[in-house]
């Protein structure tokens, strides 16, 4: 890697030229909040986004949301708005004696294109909360605040006990005090990080008993967690690992082992996470025997060039 350029995570190459650079940030940590390897400013905060769903999750079962696995994956989702998450948000409301009306996300078309084009085929002109693909995460959030007599019309205030909650898991959990709070896209509280805290947390999602059903349930349903074609889902299907995606470049990603990354790119494009996240995962030995090359190819992303494969998003991980 060229002098000045060590934070460089992943280079684009068409017809063999690098076109562009990802500059980002790499942690891997251990349960202990030990690091293990890193490239890059792991320090420098920036809001978690998505990245928190997992732990948000984790605070709901906690008071009382009774999510089941399935659910838990929704509720841990950034889904791709398909029947079976929109079925399964439904459900997880009417069980609480609540409707999609109590849902204080957005109105959002789907984030998986056929989920869209499906809905507005069907006759659908406007767009709504629950295909937000937060829907799951604000369920849950509802289920918790009727299991404690909370007020369910602003569980997204910061002050309100819910989200005080969440803060204080985060706090636990990745060992660092969050910054903030700003507001997510869904209009939750959302809480700015560095990647070695971010790295810490996933570490103890795979590892602590209090997240560990958390884990298990991404793990098994990690089609419910985002649109199929996500990483995450590549990385449950040949490898023991949990992973989740964030808004503006970040992924975290969980082992069995108690090990926890964490990748940020800078720019904010998510494109390169797959390629960079198999080049940390072969580095660390975590790929099974025997799937590797399985891995790398869903992994993998192609730049195409008047409809054909002309170049590749190439990983450039320089671990210290």
């Amino acid at each position: 890697m060229a002098a000045g350029n060590a934070d460089v995570i992943a280079r684009i190459i068409r017809s063999s030229r690098t076109e562009a650079l990802h500059h980002g940030a790499i942690a891997v940590c251990d349960a202990d909040g030990k690091l293990l390897a890193h490239q890059g400013d792991i320090e420098r905060p920036y809001f978690m986004r998505s990245v928190a769903k997992p732990f948000q999750a984790a605070v709901a079962q906690r008071l009382g949301a009774a999510l089941a696995p399935e659910w838990m994956a929704v509720a841990s989702a950034s889904h791709g708005g398909s029947p079976a998450h929109i079925a399964i948000v439904e459900a997880m409301l009417r069980d609480a004696g609540l409707t999609t009306r109590a849902l204080r996300c957005p109105p959002a078309w789907p984030l998986a294109e056929p989920a869209s084009l499906r809905l507005i085929r069907a006759g659908h002109s406007r767009p709504r909360s629950v295909w937000h693909n937060c829907s799951g995460k604000h369920a849950a959030m509802l289920r918790a605040c009727v299991a404690q007599g909370w007020d369910v019309a602003h569980y997204t205030d910061p002050q309100h006990p819910l989200q005080e909650a969440i803060r204080a898991e985060l706090a636990q959990v990745l060992g660092a005090t969050p910054a903030g709070p700003g507001v997510d896209g869904c209009g939750a509280p959302v809480w700015a990080v560095s990647t070695a805290a971010v790295a810490v947390g996933y570490a103890r999602l795979g590892s602590q008993p209090a997240l560990r059903e958390t884990w298990t349930a991404m793990h098994r349903f990690a089609a419910l967690t985002a649109d199929h074609r996500a990483s995450p889902v590549a990385l449950a299907r040949w490898t023991e690992t949990s992973a989740k995606l964030g808004a503006e470049g970040l992924l975290g990603i969980s082992t069995r082992r108690g090990m926890g990354v964490c990748i940020k790119s800078w720019d904010g494009a998510v494109r390169a996470l797959g390629p960079v996240a198999g080049a940390v995962m072969a580095h660390f030995g975590l790929r099974a025997s025997g799937t590797s090359d399985r891995l790398q190819t869903e992994l993998e992303s192609v730049i195409l060039g008047g409809g054909i494969p002309v170049g590749r998003i190439e990983a450039t991980v320089g671990l210290a």
